[in-house]
């Protein structure tokens, strides 16, 4: 039997997502609700998360509104972020009393679920010790990972750059990261992608790694 369920919640504003996540929680927590991996994309917005410093933004908070971004500060591990459409953000909202009791594996886990995705598309990845996420030649960013867990049950997730404009992440230091760059799936193949393909390959990445 398989331990989690997928769900796709397609465009959402941020906030909404978040209040979604909570109760998703709440639930499995209850044992109301089975560990679930939730699909969606965001409008652009920069997310702030309990490591992260103010000095990380490249604008002012004023400049951002202007260009109808917001700044939401959040409970996940990390530093500063960017979501926008046609990235793919993954919230494995799980129970790891149902997997294991350990949020490195855990971790490590969804690292090696996005770097089989990419090898999908012949795009040699990796991690970067001491740096949490996946990395190209260990100088590009192609997905960004910070997690929340409260009594053993999971939120928040990973943003895997697919076909979105990674030009917004000059407004931000990401992850807080000087002295390295973001990229993204089209990027690196000089073409789109197909984003509901993408999508399957990442559940089956899962399915294999988590089952």
């Amino acid at each position: 039997m398989e331990k989690f369920r997928i769900v796709d919640w397609g465009l959402i504003d941020y906030k909404t997502g978040w209040d979604k996540q909570k109760e998703l929680v709440k639930k499995i927590q209850n044992g109301e609700e089975k560990s679930t991996l939730v699909f969606c994309e965001h409008p652009s917005v920069i997310t702030m998360g309990k490591n992260g410093t103010y000095d990380n933004l490249k604008l002012s908070r004023e400049d951002l509104n202007k260009k109808n971004i917001e700044v939401v500060d959040i409970n996940r591990g990390g530093d500063v972020t960017l979501h926008n459409p046609k990235q793919l953000v993954g919230y494995p909202i799980f129970d790891l009393k149902e997997f294991k009791q350990d949020l490195h594996w855990f971790l490590r886990e969804i690292e090696q679920s996005i770097i089989d995705t990419l090898e999908e598309y012949d795009i040699e990845s990796s991690r970067v010790d001491g740096l949490t996420g996946v990395w190209i030649d260990n100088m590009r960013k192609a997905c960004a990972i910070g997690m929340h867990c409260s009594r053993w049950v999971t939120s928040h997730g990973f943003a895997l750059n697919v076909n979105n404009d990674i030009s917004e992440f000059n407004y931000i230091v990401p992850c807080g990261i000087e002295d390295k760059e973001v990229t993204s799936i089209s990027k690196e193949l000089g073409t789109e992608v197909d984003f509901d393909k993408l999508k399957d390959i990442v559940l089956r990445k899962f399915e294999n790694n988590f089952n």
